[in-house]
């Protein structure tokens, strides 16, 4: 399964590697791909991933806020 989300308040590499770090933990996920330029996430799963908690990750990565694309 793949979900799309945007990801806002990235400014830099190390942005897109804390968040990409912080959602790739979360149980069930098995990629995530993060680019800075639109801010754009792709998350791979098997199963789908519960919104709150990709939510709870992004924030947890930084001052970030992430919607459904």
């Amino acid at each position: 399964m793949i979900s799309n989300y945007t990801v806002s308040g990235m400014t830099c590499g190390h942005c897109v590697s804390h968040v990409t770090e912080e959602v790739s933990a979360l149980k069930g996920v098995d990629d995530v791909v993060v680019t800075l330029d639109d801010g754009k996430m792709v998350i791979t799963s098997a199963e789908p991933v519960d919104f709150d908690a990709v939510r709870e990750a992004v924030s947890e990565a930084g001052d970030y806020q992430v919607s459904l694309a």
